[in-house]
């Protein structure tokens, strides 16, 4: 059975519902409806069979699913176990709050160790081993902006569970849009880095390549960015 992207059916539920017609940056693009890049850097001939081992789940932030920026799609494009729901300050989806709680699963919210109580933070890789046992790990992200992330932590539901926090060691490559924190990673990127501490270190590599072309075909499609303009003057 194909792997579903749910980052992807979860903006077309949104786009049908939506009162308006929403323009993403670059709306004039012919763009592919899969990887949702222009048509002459499509992406798709580049993605990695479905991968498994654990599952992901985005809780994203109006509007966030729309942006073809958003990497949280190449994740849902690269692991076959992926959720993806709306985030809803006052009344949670019920599907999500359900999925929270099944019995196949180990949730594990991703987020700075800082903002939340040392007591639900795990330090270690054999930490995840032991609160998995024989369970999939479930990573829970909040995908949308740094401030809009802290505003989903509030959450209720989000309160009690295990927390994993990556610490980058270098730069991020991303560079899409302007980053709130110093050394802040893509949604992405901290996938990439949560995988190798659960030890599916395939798995992130096979995410990290398709993430690259993902980079670079986005890049190409923006020749005003930055990146682009450094590599002009260095040639």
């Amino acid at each position: 059975m194909t792997a579903v992207n749910s980052v992807l059916a979860l903006r077309e539920r949104e786009l049908a519902n939506s009162k308006r017609v929403f323009v993403a940056r670059g709306s004039k693009l012919k763009r592919c409806l899969q990887c949702l890049l222009a048509e002459a850097n499509c992406i798709c001939s580049h993605k990695p069979a479905p991968q498994a081992g654990a599952a992901f789940c985005f809780i994203m932030y109006q509007g966030e699913a729309y942006k073809p920026s958003n990497t949280g799609r190449i994740i849902a494009d690269v692991m076959a176990d992926n959720y993806a729901f709306l985030w809803q300050r006052t009344e949670p989806n019920a599907d999500l709050l359900a999925l929270l709680q099944h019995p196949d699963y180990a949730p594990v919210l991703i987020f700075p160790h800082q903002y939340v109580d040392a007591k639900r933070c795990l330090q270690q890789p054999a930490e995840l081993t032991e609160l998995s046992q024989g369970k999939t790990p479930l990573f829970v992200m909040l995908d949308g902006t740094w401030r809009e992330a802290k505003k989903m932590l509030k959450s209720d539901y989000l309160a009690t569970l295990p927390v994993l926090s990556i610490t980058p060691n270098q730069q991020s490559a991303y560079m899409l849009r302007e980053a709130a924190q110093p050394h802040q990673l893509s949604t992405a990127e901290v996938a990439v880095e949560v995988l190798h501490f659960a030890g599916l270190t395939q798995t992130a590599t096979a995410l990290n390549s398709y993430y690259q072309h993902f980079l670079h075909a986005y890049r190409s499609a923006r020749p005003h960015h930055p990146l682009n303009r450094q590599a002009r003057a260095e040639s």
